[in-house]
């Protein structure tokens, strides 16, 4: 018996939601990237809080939908897995490409690039794969891929992108070793230009702090 894996190129169809309207009044637009279990229809609520004249949310939708808690009734979604990583961020990122395409995003606004959870290890390849324009990165409550080096964020040096990084310190995924593991790696990559935010909290979005990134 031989087995082997093959690959099939064709094209699919992805949505993604959009909070408050893109205008003239607008400041900031941001990205928004979720984590594992949610969907971009809830996790952009977290932003409804922002003045809707001058923030446009744009959350796009993970790929890959599943039922939560195997009771058949609650649907989440995960970005990547484990399983053919490389492929599935390539399909992530032209996915990304193929939302930002669309905004025809102009050109002078303040860009927010927002992950949480999962959503940082995308947001970062993303930027690094891509080198976007990017005013201010927001990281919150996750890891950073392995593969990303402090070259691929170089770029940012020359577009004075500022740098936050939020976790909880009940942050269950998160423990002392591996919060002072990260914040190393964090400096080194961000050549010591990332600030971080530890809150009262565990591996949650608390609209408060968002509200204090503007």
């Amino acid at each position: 018996m031989s087995i082997q894996e093959k690959q099939v190129h064709y094209q699919t169809s992805n949505t993604y939601e959009t909070l408050n309207i893109l205008g003239k009044e607008t400041k900031n637009i941001w990205i928004v990237l979720h984590g594992i279990g949610y969907l971009s229809k809830y996790f952009i609520k977290y932003f409804d809080e922002l003045n809707s004249n001058e923030n446009y949310i744009i959350a796009p939708q993970a790929p890959s939908k599943y039922y939560l808690k195997n009771q058949y009734k609650y649907v989440g979604a995960s970005w990547l897995t484990k399983e053919n990583t490389i492929l599935e961020t390539k399909n992530v990122l032209s996915y990304l490409d193929a939302v930002y395409a669309q905004e025809n995003l102009p050109t002078d606004k303040n860009i927010i690039l927002f992950g949480f959870s999962q959503g940082v290890s995308i947001a970062t390849r993303w930027l690094a794969s891509r080198k976007l324009r990017c005013s201010h990165l927001v990281l919150y409550a996750g890891g950073l891929p392995k593969e990303l080096k402090a070259e691929d964020f170089k770029f940012l040096n020359d577009q004075h992108t500022q740098i936050n990084v939020i976790v909880g310190d009940k942050d269950q995924y998160i423990t002392s070793e591996v919060l002072k593991q990260q914040s190393l790696r964090i400096d080194k990559l961000f050549h010591g230009r990332a600030k971080q935010h530890i809150f009262d909290g565990g591996h949650e979005v608390k609209k408060e702090l968002i509200n204090q990134l503007i």
